[in-house]
């Protein structure tokens, strides 16, 4: 059952690096227990709105509330309560796993012990290799490893700025795992930046679209990607003769364009078969049906523009 507890407010939040807007007008909830995606093209004002989450710039106008609380007066408890990766983590290559992770807790000033950077590093799967140094670790090794040094104080919110990137399909598999762990397992909030929407669709529950610095859409992951909203291309020999049999048939099928030998319907998915039969019995011959949904065919145009 969705949590009604709102771990992230951000408000109208505004950054502007001189005539530049960073981030014009973003907003959006992230409640507890959420797998939150932030989802964006590169460029969009991800990693600016999270670096503003965690103090690192200040914002220009705004809102941002952690935990019920205003950042900009609340600052060290909030942080405490946060773990992230910006990026990617960074570590000293000629120290070991566990050295790193000592390290890090001794900068932060938090008290870790050796049987919790123990089990840190068990959890996200690298045990054996805690003496082993991190110049002879991969990308996806080091990025679990990152994973682990965000969790050594027990925070309650993680967060996690497109964490894929560079990994080969094995790697994006273990952080995929690792992030639902984090939810089932730890009971952990993450918010989870990405440019990809399949990967936001397969762990989060909730997501937020920006694009050009500004909130596009947000809600249910499921409610968005509602799969029977379709946007169908289908490729015909004659598209003047596909067109007309299929604005005098008796099921509504919405003409979104003609291009190219192919016409674009907005149809659910049970209206395939019948468009497809009834071309077929009218002598238009059907090429190939390409299906996407509403929005990621939306999400498609705002990457390519």
């Amino acid at each position: 059952m969705q949590s009604t507890e709102k771990i992230i407010e951000i408000k109208h939040l505004v950054k502007h690096y001189g005539k530049f807007k960073a981030v014009e007008d973003v907003s959006f909830d992230v409640y507890r227990g959420d797998v939150f995606g932030f989802l964006g093209p590169n460029g969009s004002g991800k990693s600016t709105t999270i670096r503003t989450m965690l103090s690192l710039i200040q914002p220009t106008s705004g809102e941002i509330r952690l935990f019920g609380k205003d950042l900009l007066t609340n600052r060290n408890y909030i942080l405490s309560k946060i773990g992230c990766i910006v990026e990617k983590p960074d570590f000293y290559k000629y120290l070991s796993a566990e050295k790193n992770l000592e390290l890090f807790g001794r900068i932060s000033g938090v008290s870790i012990t050796r049987s919790r950077i123990h089990e840190m590093i068990e959890f996200v799967g690298l045990k054996g290799r805690e003496k082993d140094k991190l110049g002879g670790f991969s990308h996806g090794m080091k990025q679990r490893l990152g994973i682990a040094q965000t969790l050594l104080h027990d925070p309650d919110l993680i967060i996690l700025d497109e964490p894929t990137t560079g990994l080969d399909p094995q790697g994006i598999i273990d952080i995929r795992n690792l992030i639902l762990q984090l939810k089932n397992e730890r009971n952990k909030t993450v918010l989870l930046s990405s440019h990809i929407l399949s990967e936001i669709e397969l762990i989060a529950n909730r997501m937020v679209i920006i694009n050009k610095g500004k909130t596009i859409i947000q809600g249910s992951v499921s409610e968005l990607l509602n799969a029977q909203e379709l946007i169908v291309s289908i490729k015909v020999d004659d598209t003047g003769k596909a067109c007309k049999l299929i604005e005098t048939a008796s099921f509504k099928a919405a003409i979104e364009s003609i291009e190219n030998n192919f016409v674009q319907l907005t149809i659910t998915q049970e209206m395939i078969p019948a468009i497809n039969k009834l071309l077929c019995d009218n002598g238009v011959q059907v090429f190939s049906i390409e299906v996407k949904r509403k929005l990621e065919d939306y999400f498609l145009k705002l990457i390519n523009n």
